[in-house]
């Protein structure tokens, strides 16, 4: 029964989509059990680039199943515009390869406008959302009164929910957020257009997933976000709104617990961040120009789903080590180590200074007060001047490119598996 878990060990944008992509070659399912189309995963294959914010990426393999589990948010639109996207590079999503859970939560354009009206509305103290109605979404969830895909089934009794849903949602944007409201049959009838496109994939997840894998078959979930964004775990409150750690994906998919083959924690060479909170070893200036890019090329360091230039630093081995801790990673997949090729010394955080202590791991359950108030304190590392984008060989890689990895190895106690060196699919290094 092998089940295979993919978890970002940072804020998110780590590769994800690219180690899914990969690892979906072997892999019957391929499975989303968290977030909603907050999430962008970038794949390129060769010179196609396939953006991905819902469907799972391993669909772009002809013969893998895609599963939308419960513990997600939908936002039926967004998949609808997202499976014509695919079709129009011959990537057909049917029933049979793309399976929706009946307990998906879904996102509405009300949502959407409640995500920016409240955030709108924290001033200086915004938690810098997607603006993608993720929030608002599970808060009806956990309130009781979300939609759920399931209720598609019912058409007569959809409409009737969904009606009422956008007549409160346009009282609250008008009398409590004085914002503009919105003409409510209209985005109702939008609104139920992009749903009943969804009526054929609608079915209950669970016993599908666990059939297969009693059968024998591989199943690949694929964490959305990343650990420091995690509800429970990470930086609270600059967190999104879902479980994205390991420990989410059985409620995610519905599934009892059961033995787990491998957990491979995705993490970049360096440190990123999208929207606000604290960031002990964020750099600004020509640096961060340096480690950020362009903006020219798809894989530089701006957001799949906002667009939005990501926040970038040194890497922090303290918080790869709790995310390996929350998460309980049986190995690591290393990220852009091409991008770190021309400097000269490449510091790395190994520890904290706090209230005149120096801290080794940490101690809390992801308090963003408490990290706001640590200072990191670095080891550097010698750096390299070859371009690695040409290397497919451990053996073949610059002595202080080796060196980088096999410090990252004995500072976390796990192995670096894989490496990637440059943005295509076949840009990288398995080590056996």
């Amino acid at each position: 029964m092998p089940l295979d878990i993919v978890i970002g060990a940072q804020w998110g944008d780590e590769g994800k989509g690219r180690v899914v992509d990969l690892m979906s070659e072997n892999s019957d399912i391929v499975t989303r059990y968290n977030g909603g189309d907050n999430a962008g995963h970038t794949v390129t294959v060769g010179e196609k680039i396939y953006k991905l914010h819902v469907i799972p990426s391993g669909i772009i393999h002809p013969n893998t199943i895609g599963v939308l589990g419960n513990g997600m948010v939908l936002n039926p639109q967004t998949l609808v515009e997202e499976m014509r996207m695919l079709q129009e590079v011959s990537i057909f999503v049917t029933p049979e390869r793309l399976w929706i859970s009946d307990a998906v939560q879904l996102i509405t354009p009300a949502h959407r406008l409640l995500d920016g009206a409240q955030e709108s509305n924290l001033g200086k103290v915004k938690i810098g959302t997607t603006g993608r109605g993720i929030g608002p979404a599970y808060v009806d969830k956990a309130a009781r009164r979300g939609l759920r895909a399931g209720e598609i089934l019912d058409p007569e009794s959809f409409s009737s929910r969904v009606l009422a849903h956008f007549v409160e949602a346009n009282h609250l944007l008008t009398d409590w957020y004085h914002q503009p409201g919105f003409d409510v049959d209209d985005k109702v009838k939008e609104y139920l257009d992009f749903a009943k496109q969804l009526r054929p994939f609608i079915r209950r997840i669970g016993p599908l997933v666990q059939t297969a894998l009693n059968e024998g078959k591989t199943i690949l979930a694929e964490g959305a976000q990343g650990t420091l964004l995690d509800l429970e775990q990470g930086t609270y409150p600059f967190v999104t709104s879902s479980c994205t750690t390991s420990a989410g994906v059985f409620s995610g998919l519905g599934l009892g617990v059961q033995p787990i083959r491998k957990v491979v924690g995705v993490t970049k060479a360096f440190q990123t961040r999208v929207g606000t909170g604290p960031f002990p070893t964020e750099l600004d200036g020509e640096m961060a120009n340096f480690l950020r890019g362009s903006g020219n090329n798809p894989w530089d360091e701006y957001g799949t789903t906002t667009g939005r230039p990501r926040r970038v630093g040194w890497l922090d081995l303290m918080l790869l080590k709790y995310a390996h801790e929350v998460n309980n990673f049986s190995e690591v997949f290393l990220t852009k180590l091409d991008v770190l090729s021309g400097l000269a010394n490449i510091p790395v955080c190994v520890a904290y200074q706090r209230d005149g202590k120096i801290i080794h791991s940490l101690d809390f359950s992801g308090d963003a007060r408490l990290l706001a108030q640590c200072t990191p304190i670095y080891e550097t590392l010698p750096g390299w001047q070859e371009n690695l984008r040409g290397y497919r060989n451990w053996q073949d890689l610059p002595e202080k490119a080796k060196g980088y990895v096999q410090f990252i190895e004995k500072q976390t106690s796990l192995p670096v598996q894989n490496i990637s060196v440059g943005p295509e699919r076949l840009e990288r290094i398995t080590r056996s």
